[in-house]
């Protein structure tokens, strides 16, 4: 397309033709995203020209394919210098209504001016870190903080809050020192919250506990893709939040607890939107105050603090089973997979319950311990999988989480896993040697089955399962031979550590490892010789 041609079609005070000039230019660039750099002086005073139109005023029409076009432009890193001034940001600032002192929205023929002035200042703070930094002069945070408040109970505006809500976690993703400021000056926690209970429309039985239609049908596409748009952001206002310093902030997080657990109970229009909805809520989830997480098990039945019933499992289910899904995926653990596994972590460290109801159907009593605690399809069987993980942070994570549903004894897990496997958390927690975490649990034990006790005592206690006994190769050895080979294997060993390819290892008293020298000096030192020996 001719952009000379293009540009003297586009004058403020001509909205029919610039509007038609736009409206070809817009249609043949919708999924335009690499730009030809011999063409970038053109597309600039393109940007210019439009804004020029918008400045001077427009009809709605006009102004939505000036927007438009703005939108496929702002995709194009190399020409936002002519974008990016405090006029023009304040141009679109006007356009996209974010004035912290705006008490209506106006007619709904302006929606659609609205939506692309919040999709162009997407693209642009996205891009350029001019305009992020214009972003915090021009205080873009309050203007959407009022534009929530405004749009409150208002469903026709849903596009309007998705877009908002989308430049707000841009905001305090990309300006970390705008968090604070949300939370603490502008309610962040709040609004967000209320914006997300709007969006939803979600109704309540009593405190904490939302009611939730059986059969359901699934959350629209555009109420679900605000709805992420406002977990993604809640999710940046409530980071390092794990410290409750009143009762309001208590309140709230738990009325929030009870929002996310209506969404685990709901689904989205398709298999995909309901995996990122709950991904994004176990996210969410994951930075929420332990102390407050006791909303998740809600009883359906009354309200919370005063229920004698048992607590509702139905949402730690979800995220049980959503958990399991991921690990079948076989790959991204560390993203997909170590913040659910933290989740089920800290939830069953805090709440006797959860764990208890974790422990039930992850490591349920072992009857048949003939094959390796790895081997298999059953949710312990994958876990102990991961385990052996080559990602530290996923091996490490899964570990946890079955030392944890053992109540940190280190015999508890090794009759579930084997000692190979747990072999690493042992050995970081300083355990090799026995004994238990420093956590406190209630001392209820587990109860082993007859088909255990039967087996126990021919158990491999490094491979977790009974093997089949097999031929001795040293039975049908000389003594000269025995000694022959035990040197051969000791020269290998030695070989092997002079040359720093291995580092003999060996457990302290204390249960840490230690380099052999260095276990055996401290062994002698704590046990001398009686002066009776031989």
């Amino acid at each position: 397309m001719d952009l000379n041609a293009l540009l003297n079609r586009i004058k403020p005070g001509s909205d029919a033709e610039t509007e038609a000039a736009l409206q070809e230019y817009n249609e043949l660039n919708r999924t335009m995203f690499q730009f030809d750099p011999t063409h970038e002086e053109e597309r600039k005073k393109l940007c210019e020209a439009v804004f020029a139109v918008l400045d001077k005023g427009a009809s709605i029409s006009c102004q939505v394919k000036c927007l438009e076009a703005l939108r496929i432009l702002s995709r194009d890193k190399m020409i936002l210098a002519p974008v990016v001034t405090k006029q023009n940001m304040e141009i679109l600032m006007k356009k996209a209504k974010l004035d912290p002192e705006m008490k209506a929205l106006g007619g709904a023929d302006d929606f659609p001016v609205i939506v692309e002035a919040l999709k162009c200042l997407c693209n642009i703070v996205f891009n350029s870190p001019v305009a992020q930094k214009l972003s915090l002069d021009l205080n873009f945070v309050a203007g959407l903080c009022n534009m929530l408040e405004v749009c409150m109970d208002q469903s026709p505006v849903n596009d309007i809050r998705c877009f908002d809500l989308r430049l707000l976690f841009l905001l305090t993703l990309l300006h970390t020192d705008i968090r604070p400021k949300l939370k603490n000056e502008l309610n962040g926690l709040p609004l967000l919250t209320k914006t997300l209970e709007s969006v939803l429309n979600v109704q309540w039985a009593k405190k904490y506990q939302a009611i939730i239609k059986e059969n359901a049908p699934g959350f629209p596409l555009q109420e679900t893709d605000c709805t992420i748009e406002a977990l993604k952001a809640l999710f940046n206002v409530t980071l390092d939040s794990f410290n409750i310093h009143s009762e309001i902030e208590a309140h709230q997080f738990r009325h929030l607890v009870s929002i996310l657990r209506y969404i685990l109970l709901s689904r989205g229009p398709s298999e995909l939107k309901t995996e990122e909805l709950h991904s994004n809520t176990i996210n969410l989830l994951s930075n929420i105050p332990i102390s407050c997480m006791d909303a998740i098990i809600c009883s359906a039945a009354t309200e919370m603090a005063a229920t004698k019933n048992e607590p509702d499992m139905q949402a730690i289910h979800h995220i049980l089973t959503f958990m399991e899904k991921r690990i079948d995926k076989g790959s991204g653990f560390r993203e997909g997979l170590t913040p659910v596994l933290s989740l089920l972590t800290e939830c069953s460290r805090g709440h006797r319950s959860i764990r208890k109801y974790l422990k039930a159907v992850v490591l349920p009593p072992l009857k048949d311990v003939s094959n390796r605690p790895e081997v298999g399809s059953t949710l312990r069987n994958k876990l102990v999988r991961l385990m052996t993980n080559v990602d530290l942070g996923v091996k490490q994570t899964a570990a946890e989480f079955l030392f944890v549903l053992c109540k940190e004894r280190v015999d508890s897990l090794l009759k579930y896993t084997g000692y190979g496997n747990a072999a690493g958390l042992l050995a970081a927690r300083g355990l090799l040697a026995g004994g238990r975490g420093e956590r406190w649990y209630s001392d209820d034990e587990d109860t082993d089955t007859e088909e255990y006790l039967k087996a126990k005592p021919n158990i491999n206690l490094i491979t977790g399962h009974v093997e089949e006994p097999l031929p001795n190769p040293m039975d049908e050895m000389t003594d000269e031979q025995k000694e022959h080979e035990a040197m051969k294997l000791v020269s290998m060993f030695d070989k092997l550590s002079r040359e720093n390819i291995i580092k003999p290892m060996a457990v302290r008293a204390d249960g840490t490892m230690a380099p052999l020298e260095e276990a055996v000096h401290y062994t002698q030192i704590a046990e001398p010789d009686s002066s009776d020996s031989d």
